[in-house]
């Protein structure tokens, strides 16, 4: 249920603010609206606005929206209201009327970034986890617990690496670009005098065509520093049978010395790979360090064996508060839209030619499943998903297919250029390509929806 009502709250307020751009910008610039619509089909809901003439209504599908102008393509138009009429209007005004839609998504976003950073974001620290074996972050040196304070691309300069999150980010965008990201570290984040060093992740040759789990796991930097402790612990499952409590930090696995709770939870995953074996735990009980054999059951996931020891793993990160002042806050959301924006046509560019999976292409059940599961977290995991929806609506309306926003304006620069309109012949065959192409678009990112979350 929350899911669903995360979903259809997320769907319409995107929606009606990008109709509700079209609608501004269009009476600014004099144009009669008769209808302003979110959602199609039959109305369940209609009203207007004292001496307006504009009907605004609500449909039974909430897939979509519409603002109907006063046009003469459509229907006759009295002579008196023909200076009202849409396709009467000078071209800026036709375009600026086109665009305001997805600009007011683009808006969106900067408004709801900008929020988040005067609020103040909890984030985890920027403290490495132990990196996976053969990454990018192993061959750049790093070791794990070590604290990121400054991160840069090559040949710009050296900003503050507020949180883990932050990190992230910079780390997705030089992976996708074939950057290399240099790293200030700490040497250990729990030292009171640690040292301090660069790292350079090399990124030049890395191919990446899905950004999925597997994109993190070759970069080598897949969550935050945690402490490997253990929490709950299941009755009569491998982990009670061999003695261990809650509250017990591992500080070995057989011959392998433990670092982070991140760490812990592969090598317990990854011993399901070998034969079932007794393994000896070394962990820290307060002032005892213990020994305890551990026996892990073995279960199938898939086409792979992994282990389980029936036990949870790991505590919590640290947590710092990311605050922004007023102007900060503001250019941090502009510099985080475009920064998004840039990143999806990109990363449609790839799929384009190939060098990018489809896969990528999401649809209607990952963005429910996303927008229920950012809600059950809370109001800013949720507001942080609709600022990303809001920059990928934004764009997807400003691509160059007929269809879209993006096919109009391409039309209005047809007309800039020659100074004729585009034919009625040309407009209806690009009408039907572009429905052939949102279609196809449509389908795969429905095939993986389906693959993803039933697969």
């Amino acid at each position: 249920m929350l899911t669903l009502l995360a979903f259809v709250v997320a769907l319409g307020l995107l929606i009606a603010i990008h109709e509700y751009g079209h609608y501004k910008i269009a009476v600014l610039c004099g144009i009669k609206v008769l209808k302003f619509s979110i959602g199609f089909g039959k109305p369940i809901y209609t009203w207007r606005l004292k001496g307006k003439p504009t009907e605004f209504s609500i449909g039974m599908l909430p897939l979509g929206g519409y603002v109907k102008m006063l046009d003469e393509r459509e229907a006759p138009v009295e002579p008196a209201e023909r200076h009202l009429a849409f396709n009467t209007q000078p071209l800026k005004y036709r375009a600026a009327v086109v665009a305001a839609g997805p600009i007011a998504n683009l808006l969106l976003a900067i408004l709801l970034y900008s929020a988040l950073n005067w609020s103040g974001l909890q984030e985890p620290k920027a403290v490495l986890a132990s990196p996976v074996a053969g990454s990018v972050a192993e061959k750049a040196g790093l070791r794990g617990m070590e604290l990121v304070k400054e991160a840069g691309f090559e040949g710009e300069t050296m900003e503050q690496v507020r949180s883990f999150e932050d990190l992230r980010w910079r780390l997705m965008q030089g992976a996708l670009n074939g950057r290399n990201l240099r790293l200030t570290v700490s040497s250990n984040a729990g030292d009171s005098n640690p040292s301090t060093r660069d790292a350079v992740l090399v990124f030049q040759d890395f191919n990446a065509t899905e950004v999925d789990a597997q994109f993190f796991r070759n970069i080598g930097i897949v969550g935050p520093w945690t402490t490997p402790v253990i929490g709950t612990v299941v009755a009569n499952g491998p982990a009670a049978k061999a003695g261990l409590q809650a509250g017990d930090i591992v500080l070995r696995v057989g011959q392998t010395q433990i670092v982070d709770g991140q760490q812990l939870r592969q090598v317990i995953r990854a011993s399901g790979s070998k034969a079932p074996a007794s393994q000896t735990w070394q962990v820290d009980r307060g002032s005892k360090i213990l020994d305890l054999p551990l026996m892990p059951r073995i279960v199938n996931e898939g086409k792979i064996s992994v282990a389980k020891i029936d036990a949870s793993v790991g505590a919590p990160p640290e947590f710092v508060t990311v605050r922004y002042g007023v102007f900060e806050g503001l250019w941090q959301g502009v510099v985080r839209t475009w920064e998004s924006s840039v990143l999806t046509l990109k990363m449609m560019g790839k799929m384009l030619i190939g060098e990018a999976s489809l896969k990528n292409l999401s649809g209607p059940l990952t963005i429910a499943d996303y927008a229920g599961k950012s809600a059950s977290i809370g109001l800013t995991a949720y507001l942080l998903f609709l600022a990303a929806i809001s920059v990928s609506l934004g764009v997807l309306n400003l691509l160059p297919l007929p269809v879209l926003d993006g096919g109009h304006l391409m039309y209005y620069l047809w007309e800039a250029v020659t100074g004729k309109t585009v034919s009625e012949a040309w407009m209806e065959g690009l009408q039907r390509g572009g429905v052939a192409i949102l279609l196809c678009m449509m389908s795969v990112a429905l095939f993986n929806d389906v693959t993803r979350l039933f697969g």
